[in-house]
């Protein structure tokens, strides 16, 4: 019997989560937030919900995860996050990686939002499905689109 690893990565490809403003970044990256050290609260929370995916959507197999990996990417203006899930189950694990996504930025926004009004979430995507050793599928770069904040 031969067990293979499957590997799905989520992340924005652009933007996981656009704060408008870098002084909130600067308070992100100094864990200086009322709330406290949101990337280790908004990683917890990711990993909990990639857990209850099944939970979360209908008709989503329930999979034994063996890994979920985050990592946020704070730059001037917004933070990139990424998912990666694994499982040596015999389906993908997309769904559980992008709930993870999903649910970091809800959850770095839930921490923000008191001293941070015009925080935005977009751009979360399924950017690479690895489905063993020998055959990776890498999606395209989604076309560039309109700011949808408004003037």
């Amino acid at each position: 019997m031969s067990v293979t690893s499957r590997h799905n990565s989520a992340s924005p490809w652009r933007k996981g989560l656009s704060v408008a403003s870098p002084k909130t970044i600067a308070a992100l990256r100094a864990k200086k937030l009322p709330k406290g050290d949101v990337f280790t609260v908004a990683k917890v929370a990711a990993i909990q919900a990639a857990k209850r995916t099944d939970e979360l959507i209908p008709l989503c197999h329930s999979l034994p995860l063996d890994a979920v990996e985050l990592s946020f990417l704070p730059k001037k203006n917004l933070v990139r996050i990424v998912a990666e899930a694994r499982t040596t189950a015999k389906t993908g694990v997309e769904m559980e990686a992008l709930t993870a996504v999903s649910v970091a930025a809800l959850t770095i926004y839930d921490m923000c939002k008191a001293v941070d009004k015009t925080m935005v979430i977009e751009g979360v995507r399924l950017v690479s499905k690895i489905k063993n050793e020998n055959r990776t599928c890498h999606l395209e770069r989604p076309r560039e689109r309109r700011d949808l904040r408004g003037p």
